[in-house]
């Protein structure tokens, strides 16, 4: 194979694994503006993210930049929601002050579903 033939390959993977920490922070709970490339960054500067990641989260930074623009309006959107770590963490704080034999009049209501 030629040079000229690995090309179009080549940049077809790198177009592949454009934008996939953006991917992977819309799939989930809501976490901020712009989570995909916080999660690039965080990584990079991560003294436990391996050499041979750091040139990909490199590389998928600016993707994840603009699909985090794009996607910015669902961003603002979905800013109030309370995700589900937050309905768990509450749901938890409300049985352990049960179990303790806390008033649960004063204790706050686990939040509900959206």
């Amino acid at each position: 194979m030629t040079k000229f033939s690995l090309l179009p390959i080549a940049t077809g993977c790198i177009f592949m694994a454009s934008g996939c920490s953006s991917v992977m922070s819309h799939t989930g709970d809501y976490q901020g503006l712009y989570p995909g490339s916080k999660s690039d960054v965080n990584m990079i500067g991560s003294d436990e993210t391996s050499w041979a990641m750091t040139p990909l989260l490199i590389l998928d930074l600016p993707f994840s930049a603009a699909l985090d623009t794009l996607l910015l309006p669902y961003d603002y959107y979905k800013k109030g929601s309370v995700g589900t770590l937050d309905r768990i963490k509450a749901s938890e704080d409300h049985n352990m002050a049960i179990s303790h034999g806390v008033d649960i009049n004063h204790v706050p209501p686990v939040p509900a579903a959206n």
